[in-house]
């Protein structure tokens, strides 16, 4: 029996980083959902089973260390990385502190792959 694909959730409110995001990480045979917004993300992460989270830093109606913050609450093991074009010194140290394993600066997509890849590989499925 083939291992399950890897799922992953990806969260950022512009919809042409969805479409990239998706269709890269396919490609990597991962299964992908994204949405737009914070209140779609904890919908999502509360009612089905992720292997990752990819969030962006800010949002029109929120920030993602706030979400991250709050997915932490109810999971606090799944993988968590920001990608996003907030990339001070300061913005990947709040991400971290708020429970986040990586942070890649946009537009790095190499970076978040091998990101990804680095780990989903760590992880041991359940």
């Amino acid at each position: 029996m083939l291992p399950a694909k890897r799922r992953i959730l990806c969260v950022d409110d512009d919809e042409d980083t969805c479409f990239m995001l998706t269709h890269l990480l396919q490609q990597e045979d991962y299964v992908v959902e994204t949405v737009t917004t914070i209140n779609e993300a904890l919908d999502l992460a509360r009612n089905k089973s992720f292997n990752l989270y990819i969030l962006d830093k800010w949002f029109l109606k929120g920030a993602g260390v706030a979400l991250c913050r709050k997915v932490r609450e109810f999971d606090p093991h799944t993988p968590i990385i920001f990608y996003s074009g907030a990339a001070f010194d300061s913005d990947r140290e709040e991400a971290l502190y708020a429970g986040a394993q990586a942070f890649v600066a946009k537009p790095y997509i190499d970076e978040l792959l091998l990101t990804v890849h680095r780990l989903l590989n760590d992880r041991q499925e359940a």
